[in-house]
């Protein structure tokens, strides 16, 4: 899990050092800098996997501008900045540094790059064994010639004032070569262990490597007919369906816990993957429980858009396939607000069941409700603009109440302006 993340020359983040949690939301005003500091965390995702086209980004979320436009703008030295993005997790960290030439188009200069880490690594690996190998035969071809004199000797052979001094060259080239030997070898291991503990460190990393910036639409989520760019959960809703049928087919007890917390919805009775689908047929049998049990089922062209959203959302939680750390854009859209805080106490818990993390934007006071910040997997972010203009972020920590009143619930918090997040210029 991703304990901390810096982030230094980035649109409106100037620098931020954020600690996150299991499941974090952020709320502030409109251009406050939430979009940004996901979109920041993606693009140095994008980096790990050594992929930082335009093309890549937006199918990551990132809305990809000018080169200019991609750093701060607060100073003229910070177009000539790299976008400089850190990050670590329980045993590991990993900065880099990201520039371009400010040119018409993105051309991003990358140093530091893991992979390139590891392909040098790699590399040096493969030259000490071809240097060791070298010196192994030459070791075998010295030493067959000292056995040759060794016989020689032992036979009584005359040993002329040449072969002498063959030996004791021969014995000199041994003694060399032996500590050659013990030095390669010590640089390979030394190589090697470098090697693994990277190779520990990518699979640390591995789930921030596929950081994708979720914003379901209802177009995307309805048709089922498209699928993902980035496999398996496109950022719009792509590829649900393919997902789902896989879940059906191959695990059960996750298709159960996904139709289990769709009773969320109280009407929603059941739903089923028909088998009697043509090739090109996309569609989900919905069963409502008010209904008469002889009717047949609707399918996801007629369900209400809340049903949608909150089956990608259970799929994006539940499913093995889907990243373990990942954002959404606005969590309530298209949600009943007492359903949404409801969803965000069940997204806590699957967070911790399937190990997921989860960095949530949203507008909407309620769904502060769903959240128990005594319990430090749930953060809270207020999200805000400085005098200078710079995207900051405040943790908002639980408040104990005074004895004998009432405690405050975080979305009253939020309306009344007791932990910031709002506009302040009206």
């Amino acid at each position: 899990m991703i304990k901390s993340i810096k982030i230094e020359n980035f649109k409106s983040v100037q620098s931020l050092d954020l600690d996150l949690g299991r499941l974090n939301i952020f709320i502030g005003a409109n251009g406050s800098g939430k979009s940004n500091i996901l979109e920041a965390i993606a693009m140095g995702s994008a980096e790990v996997e050594d992929k930082l086209s335009d093309e890549f980004l937006a199918n990551r979320g990132v809305r990809v501008t000018a080169p200019q436009l991609m750093k701060s703008g607060f100073n003229e030295e910070d177009f000539n900045s790299p976008i400089t993005l850190g990050f670590s997790s329980k045993s590991s960290s990993w900065t880099v540094e990201i520039s371009s030439k400010n040119g018409h188009y993105n051309d991003w200069d990358v140093k530091h790059s893991i992979k390139k880490l590891l392909e040098d690594i790699a590399e040096k690996i493969k030259k000490a064994d071809e240097d060791l190998n070298q010196l192994l035969e030459q070791n075998d071809e010295f030493s067959s010639d000292m056995a040759k004199l060794d016989l020689k000797i032992k036979s009584g052979e005359t040993l002329t004032q040449e072969i002498v001094k063959k030996y004791v060259s021969l014995s000199t080239q041994l003694t060399s070569q032996h500590k050659k030997l013990a030095n390669l070898k010590s640089i390979a291991f030394e190589e090697e262990t470098s090697y693994e503990k990277q190779q520990s460190k990518i699979k640390e990393l591995i789930s921030y490597s596929k950081f994708l910036i979720y914003a379901p639409e209802n177009h995307f989520l309805r048709r089922f007919e498209e699928e993902a760019a980035i496999k398996p959960l496109g950022i719009r809703g792509e590829g649900l369906f393919k997902l789902v049928s896989i879940i059906a087919e191959e695990k059960s007890n996750q298709f159960k816990e996904i139709k289990n917390h769709l009773k969320l919805i109280d009407w929603f009775d059941d739903f089923e993957i028909p088998n009697d689908l043509k090739f090109t047929e996309r569609r989900i049998n919905i069963k409502d429980s008010y209904l008469d049990e002889d009717l047949q089922y609707f399918d996801q062209r007629s369900a209400n858009e809340g049903f949608l959203y909150l089956l990608f959302y259970l799929t994006l939680f539940i499913s093995d396939e889907t990243p373990h750390f990942f954002s959404i854009d606005n969590i309530d859209n298209a949600l009943n607000p007492k359903l949404g805080s409801e969803l965000i106490k069940i997204l806590a818990q699957l967070a911790k069941d399937h190990d997921k993390q989860a960095l949530l934007t949203t507008h909407n006071p309620v769904i502060l409700d769903g959240l128990d910040l005594t319990d430090d997997d749930q953060r809270l972010f207020v999200v805000y603009r400085n005098a200078d203009g710079h995207t900051k972020v405040r943790r908002i920590m639980p408040q104990k109440s005074p004895n004998g009143t009432k405690p405050v619930r975080l979305s009253e918090a939020f309306i009344r302006g007791y932990i910031g997040g709002l506009p302040k210029n009206f």
